[in-house]
């Protein structure tokens, strides 16, 4: 049985992550810590595991293979150096750090210490997602001139984030807000279709007011090194999100319309883009799920350390996009 620590419950995925190790027969939680002592003892009652007022518990323990860092993203960096240099597994939930400066020295001492890592971009694992990366490896779009990605919901109308996850609609303990949120999924598929980018920019605003100045919702444009454009829509305030995906190549085109995808190339048979195209591999286990078989010595897809750190360095720079209406180079290691 391999033993793991739930280290910070602040993320809003915490209880589903929770039900997730709750299902596994091959990993059991050992200690649960959060800053918020009450906050980790109704996860460690769902868990039955022993709640530590101490972090250094976690580290110096040599019973615990890996720790599942749910904190806000401010108290990343504390929490993964350490984790690091206790040769711990780590699993840290998205965004990995506020900024380019704090996710890179994360993706050095995580690196260094060539442990295990993965964060929570979970669409990766998505069928059209999987076919869309193999078909752009193949060719069959011709040469790409744009892509589309959004990842939106109501969150702000409904006030998700009024009470227990209040913290996410704070920049400062966030690294942003619906924008950032949301958009770091987007902005992963982007990146992971399409390769790195240039410059970046983007207009971000608020929409409601319910968490102040918390930003809502907002568009970025990224120039990719491969000469396409992306755009990128994310946030809090949608009533509907029927359209996903939209790339445009000059041999095909794919389109993902409530959650069927339409695909178009010359190079594919029957891709006549005027059905549902339902020939798609299987999808992934959940990134989460991913994790935890890798702890179990499976042979799985993970997010490299480099990647989510990258991430974090595209978003810091669509922000200050946004603030001073320029193109921005994000910045690189």
């Amino acid at each position: 049985m391999i033993q793991v620590a739930l280290v910070g419950c602040a993320h809003i995925h915490t209880p589903g992550f929770v039900r997730r190790l709750q299902a596994r027969s091959d990993i059991a939680v050992k200690f649960v810590w959060d800053h918020q002592r009450e906050r980790a003892k109704g996860q460690a009652e769902a868990l039955s595991a022993q709640v530590v007022d101490d972090v250094e518990q976690v580290w110096s323990d040599s019973e615990i293979e890996g720790a599942i860092i749910c904190s806000e993203t401010d108290r990343h960096e504390t929490l993964v150096l350490a984790g690091a240099g206790a040769n711990k597994h780590l699993f840290v939930e998205k965004p990995l750090g506020l900024k380019a400066e704090d996710a890179y020295r994360m993706a050095e001492a995580i690196e260094g210490a060539g442990i295990l890592f993965q964060t929570g971009y979970f669409k990766r694992g998505g069928p059209i997602h999987l076919f869309l990366r193999e078909q752009i490896r193949k060719g069959s779009f011709g040469q790409i001139t744009r892509i589309r990605h959004s990842n939106c919901h109501n969150g702000s109308l409904r006030g998700i984030f009024d009470t227990d996850w209040r913290w996410m609609a704070d920049p400062a303990q966030a690294g942003g807000g619906g924008f950032a949120d949301l958009g770091t999924h987007s902005l992963d598929i982007l990146l992971w279709l399409m390769g790195n980018v240039t410059t970046v920019t983007a207009d971000i605003d608020v929409a409601t007011g319910r968490y102040g100045d918390c930003d809502e919702y907002g568009e970025g444009l990224l120039k990719f090194e491969n000469g396409a454009i992306g755009s990128l829509a994310a946030g809090w305030v949608d009533v509907a999100h029927p359209v996903e995906l939209i790339l445009s190549g000059t041999e095909g085109h794919a389109c993902v319309t409530n959650g069927e995808l339409y695909f178009q190339s010359e190079h594919v048979p029957g891709a006549d883009g005027k059905a549902p195209w339902t020939r798609l591999p299987e999808a992934w286990p959940h990134a989460f799920e991913l994790f935890l078989d890798a702890l179990t010595g499976k042979q799985v897809p993970l997010v490299e350390a480099r990647e989510a750190a990258v991430r974090s360095a595209v978003m810091e720079a669509l922000y200050k996009g946004a603030q001073t209406r320029q193109w921005v180079m994000p910045k690189k290691i």
